[in-house]
């Protein structure tokens, strides 16, 4: 396999729209076969996200409205990544915002490119054990109900299409392989 006939380069890049989750710049590129096009595309930070799994085997999900979707969705909890933050660190932080609880082990499950036809955004997938329950303590523009799912309830919601985000399906199918393994 030859990857270098498909790499394109990019001739010039314009900076479009600085947000506080994304950057949108639109570059003029090279194509392989030497022809010119443009790509739009989005800069994120990155973020993590975290499958919260209690002793009985019962799973901790956030309800959260999304307003691109216009919809209220069954999610694992997630955030962005702060400056040069760790990973890691942004996934011990963003549980105890989102769902109170706090997690005596880590395992991370892997990291997913959401969507790299439009974006460069990485989400780290963690599946957090040992848990410990506190308080929530989201961010002031978060409004978030936490729910716990007993592992039928989560197949059945996975399987009528309400548990339908990317990064909550790869996180469960992930953590059920590692389970199998």
């Amino acid at each position: 396999m030859d990857d270098e006939k498909l790499r394109e380069s990019t001739l010039e890049s314009e900076f479009i729209f600085n947000g506080r989750l994304l950057k949108v710049y639109r570059d003029r590129v090279q194509l392989p076969n030497g022809h010119e096009s443009q790509r739009e595309f989005i800069r994120h930070q990155g973020a993590v996200g975290i499958l919260p799994i209690l002793d009985d085997g019962s799973m901790i999900f956030v309800r959260q409205f999304r307003y691109p979707v216009k919809k209220v969705l069954y999610e694992i909890p997630a955030g962005k990544i702060e400056g040069d933050e760790a990973p890691l660190s942004c996934a011990k932080r963003e549980l105890s915002e989102e769902s109170g609880y706090t997690a005596k082990d880590f395992k991370k499950l892997t990291s997913i490119l959401t969507t790299p036809g439009f974006t460069d955004e990485q989400i780290h997938l963690y599946a957090a054990t040992g848990l410990t329950s506190g308080k929530q303590h989201p961010d002031e523009d978060e409004f978030l109900n936490v729910v716990i799912l007993t592992p039928e309830e989560v197949k059945e919601r996975v399987l009528s299409g309400e548990i339908c985000d990317a990064k909550s399906l790869c996180s469960l199918y992930l953590y059920d392989l590692m389970k199998r393994a």
